[in-house]
């Protein structure tokens, strides 16, 4: 899940957030196997949704069965009442972009771009990650970027070892997405992910020198989550104050894994393929 860097510094943050911002947490074996079955939990729910998702179904009723599956893991949905998010997911459609909320209102179609964004906190510790569905038979365009977006993803995840800094993933991400022709959104980063749904340090999707480029040590837990536009970079927020959308209206693409630094390399720990 991204979060909007003005929410985050609201005094409404639960205190532990607030105390968590000042550094990176390193986390021990036992917290790391904790989160590795928290993390399992968000993946398992996922896959389970990228397979029961069909047109004619709403947005409210995957946020239901979401809910449903986490809490019988022995799991709180992470989302549900963060910051007054009012649901289990975020279920973003075609041009909205992160933090969609779900409705029984919004009904899923044939060709639609579905991003699915899920956690779980599971004995203290969240696990956080989202998937981009396509609906059917979706245009070649919207293909391409679901495609694209999720080997951007893998293109950072690739970068990640101890004593790698941020930019070499955020590089790695961005000249993917570039040399597909499309762009990467700048509003909404990845984070740090432990004990909190957002710590330190910000992980950027693209080349700046306005946040801090972190080098990796191992047993750093990284919510890493590239947003891939196929038209402009730019967005705004709808009326409800969460839903991001593309300000051209072009569509857009999102894939998150909640990835372990180690000192050879990584692990993701919400692999869905090991579910």
């Amino acid at each position: 899940m991204n979060i909007l860097s003005n929410l985050l510094s609201q005094t409404t943050q639960p205190k532990s957030e607030k105390r968590q911002r000042r550094g990176i947490e390193i986390k021990s074996p036992r917290e790391i196997d904790i989160m590795r079955q928290s993390a399992k939990i968000v993946a398992t729910v996922l896959k389970e949704i990228s397979e029961l998702v069909k047109p004619g179904m709403t947005t409210a009723d995957l946020d239901a069965y979401a809910e449903k599956r986490i809490r019988e893991m022995d799991a709180t949905p992470s989302f549900k009442g963060y910051h007054g998010f009012p649901a289990s997911i975020c279920s973003s459609i075609n041009n909205e972009v992160v933090h969609g909320i779900p409705s029984p209102k919004k009904v899923i179609r044939t060709g639609d771009v579905l991003k699915v964004d899920t956690g779980a906190y599971y004995q203290g510790f969240h696990g956080d990650s989202c998937i981009t569905i396509a609906v059917g038979d979706v245009t070649p365009e919207a293909a391409k970027l679901i495609r694209v977006a999720e080997e951007a993803l893998y293109k950072g995840i690739e970068e990640v070892k101890a004593g790698a800094y941020l930019l070499d993933l955020a590089g790695a991400i961005e000249d993917h997405v570039k040399m597909n022709g499309f762009t990467v959104v700048e509003e909404f980063t990845g984070h740090g992910v432990g004990r909190n749904l957002h710590e330190e340090p910000s992980v950027f999707n693209y080349r700046t020198r306005e946040m801090a480029n972190v080098k990796l040590r191992a047993g750093m837990t990284l919510a890493i989550e590239p947003i891939l536009n196929a038209g402009s970079k730019h967005t705004r927020i709808l009326s409800d104050r969460w839903t991001a959308v593309t300000m051209d209206k072009a569509l857009s693409a999102q894939f998150e894994h909640t990835v372990l630094v180690t000192e050879m390399g990584y692990e993701i720990l919400t692999d869905r393929t090991q579910v």
